[in-house]
């Protein structure tokens, strides 16, 4: 009996054993599932590190997608906040407060750039003078990208420019633009803005923050009009 007793109890303890054993198992994939869900997914992009700074530049985990509808057709926009935080966290700032609604693309040179961003309606107009300060500019300047146009450093408020060629001179201590977002769709619609206004500088920007509405009765020429902007993921 004794022998008995005590082989069960063996085979008890044994039996046992396995059975943690296979309770580990079973949840060891769980716990893994869980670490993978949490870690940040790369996202594809077709953004470029500048020359020579391919080392430097963060990985791409988030983007916000805006549509800027104009009339002449929508164009839509992916916004990375680490490529730029301060530049991005702006854009999508006005974008949300609508501050591009009903206003012009008020500077565009073909071969350069095309340029928006004045609002001149009693809601908007102090965010001409709301500055914030540049990012790093880590990323290349080419075709499609947006960067905040500015007057010199930390300058930033509200004015925005889409690069029709790569314009990496940009990028130069001196100039310091930084790019926080592309054009994903719509750039046959970029390449249709209307040029109006001086053919390096555009409309005046001083009668466009002033007097914007009578400024824009007056042309004969009337530039493509940003309708609305809407932040959609």
């Amino acid at each position: 009996m004794s022998f008995k007793l005590t082989s069960a109890l063996v085979l008890v303890a044994v039996c046992a054993l396995s059975a943690c054993q296979q309770d580990d198992s079973a949840e060891t994939p769980v716990v893994e599932s869980v670490a993978e869900q949490s870690a940040p997914v790369v996202l594809e992009h077709t953004l470029a590190a500048l020359p020579g700074l391919e080392e430097s530049v963060p990985v791409l985990t988030r983007k916000q997608v805006i549509v800027m509808h104009t009339d002449a057709g929508d164009v839509t926009i992916e916004v990375y906040p680490e490529a730029a935080p301060n530049a991005a966290a702006r854009f999508v700032e006005l974008v949300t407060n609508g501050f591009y609604t009903d206003t012009p693309v008020s500077r565009v040179v073909p071969g350069f750039v095309a340029q928006f961003g004045v609002n001149w309606r009693e809601n908007y107009v102090a965010w001409q003078d709301n500055n914030f300060d540049d990012d790093p500019t880590l990323f290349a300047l080419e075709r499609g990208t947006l960067a905040f146009a500015k007057a010199g450093p930390n300058t930033n408020s509200t004015q925005v420019f889409i690069n029709y060629i790569e314009n990496n001179r940009l990028a130069v201590p001196q100039y310091n633009f930084t790019v926080f977002g592309k054009v994903v769709e719509g750039m046959d619609v970029v390449d249709s803005f209307k040029q109006v206004g001086d053919p390096s500088g555009g409309l005046d920007q001083g009668r466009l923050w002033n007097d914007g509405e009578n400024y824009l009765n007056s042309l004969a020429d009337k530039p493509t009009m940003i309708l609305s902007t809407t932040l959609i993921e």
